[in-house]
């Protein structure tokens, strides 16, 4: 039986101008040599009742951005750009269907399978690059799950979170918009003499220049031609990203976290990503003594934005002085510190260390050049030549990290209370075209 529930957008004809170019990052990430999205897990704390999802698709999610109504297309010369189309919202709910009144250890493992089994599969490119899946079903961790599955060529992950965000009502408040911790390190501003910061930064600004041409440098080595060495988190085989991923999450106490951005006077995202590099190196000795000496580097990924927080969507899209939304972000080669001769032993050296790195590569002239010559590539070889170039980085790297903040408030979606949010990069390398072309190589970027 057809489908009643189609969704007419404005679209105009071609020669009218009414498609809108696909940006260069968005056409890396949807292009032959990769496909990647972005699974946004909302843990929901009452049953779900699925009659209220078509009208807050119709009539909250449709509306915040033309690209959630659009395909990607190529024109005449080979240019993509996105095509508003005809959504109908029923190929866009997934409602999976298990057996009733199991154990929440079972429905455990079923999500955890249909989890992985949705990070495995392409979104069909001959719709709009979204999906929604239904998850009614209770586990040990929430009464339901929401998942939403959106093409990371839509946005990164601050836009695809502000529109998520967009969606939801503060639960004490709803007439009260949702507010956000400060993403601002807690070290304080010394006022010095304009003679002496003159003198003081001159060689400062040249150690910079060097250094951001010495780690621009290495990270063209990284991507071409030196790889991370075989340890427990890398095996360096190419088979294993066929292999279904397992998504897996941990609590972290907020307060001790707070304890350890006070004394290194850092920000809280720089603190989880050195707990997770601790913990992943701690794992790599703890499997084999020898890659606790191993050079392993991490691709960390930052927001490019010059804003605090997050934006309504308002100003994401329709600011004149600077368009928020889309693909604004760069990623650093951060090599994981060793756990060698008692270096950085203690848990705060690790994390002071991964802090010192990260400050001075997001201040490194090198994101700005790795930008450029990206974009040197896609004018004269294709965009497709700078996809995989990317996807040659993410493949000689051994982890990848990424973080998000959250509301401050508890938050509902159509009046269900969200328990928790999380969400993973997931994805797909397409393989050679002298092989199979139904195979798939299996991608996906652990998170922080």
């Amino acid at each position: 039986m057809k489908s009643n529930l189609r969704i007419q957008t404005e679209a105009k004809q071609e020669n009218e101008g009414g498609y809108e170019p696909v940006s260069p990052t968005g056409q890396y990430f949807n292009s032959k040599a990769m496909s990647i999205s972005i699974l946004a897990v909302l843990e929901i704390e009452v049953p779900i009742d699925d009659s209220v999802v078509m009208p807050q698709l119709r009539d909250v999610f449709l509306p915040i951005n033309p690209k959630f109504s659009s395909i990607m297309v190529s024109d005449k010369k080979g240019v993509r750009q996105w095509k508003r189309v005809e959504v109908n919202l029923e190929d866009h709910v997934k409602v999976p269907s298990f057996p009733k009144r199991l154990s929440t250890i079972t429905y455990d493992d079923h999500f955890d399978e249909y989890l992985s089994k949705i990070s495995m599969e392409p979104l069909p490119q001959d719709r709009p690059l979204w999906e929604i899946h239904i998850f009614k079903y209770p586990t040990s961790r929430a009464a339901g799950h929401c998942i939403f599955k959106l093409h990371h060529a839509l946005g990164d992950g601050y836009s695809l979170m502000g529109a998520l965000l967009s969606c939801v009502q503060r639960v004490d408040n709803p007439s009260l918009p949702v507010t956000f911790p400060s993403t601002r390190s807690s070290s304080k501003v010394v006022k010095i003499n304009k003679t002496r910061d003159v003198i003081c930064c001159l060689p400062r600004a040249l150690s910079a220049v060097y250094g951001g041409v010495c780690d621009f440098g290495w990270s063209i080595l990284k991507t071409t031609c030196i790889a991370d060495d075989k340890t427990p988190i890398r095996s360096g085989n190419q088979g294993m990203r066929l292999h279904p991923i397992k998504v897996s999450t941990i609590e972290l106490s907020l307060h001790q976290i707070k304890l350890i951005k006070a004394k290194l006077s850092t920000t809280v995202n720089e603190i989880l990503t050195g707990v997770v590099l601790l913990g992943i190196r701690l794992y790599m000795q703890g499997s084999d003594k020898k890659s606790s000496n191993s050079k392993s580097t991490a691709l960390v990924l930052f927001n490019t934005r010059n804003v605090e927080g997050y934006k309504s969507v308002e100003e994401m899209t329709n600011k004149a002085h600077t368009k928020l939304w889309g693909n604004q972000f760069a990623f650093l080669h951060v090599g994981i510190p060793k756990l060698v001769h008692d270096e950085h032993s203690s848990s705060i050296d690790f994390i002071y260390e991964t802090k010192k790195r990260i400050t001075r590569l997001k201040n490194s002239p090198a994101t700005y050049l790795t930008a450029q010559f990206l974009e040197i590539i896609r004018k004269s070889r294709g965009p497709e030549a700078s996809a995989e170039l990317i996807y040659k980085t993410m493949n000689k790297s051994s982890m990848g990290v990424t973080n998000m903040i959250g509301p401050i408030e508890q938050v509902a979606l159509a009046e269900h209370a969200v328990k928790g949010i999380y969400f993973v990069v997931c994805g797909t390398a397409k393989v050679s075209r002298n092989i199979n072309l139904h195979r798939r190589k299996k991608l996906c970027l652990p998170t922080g």
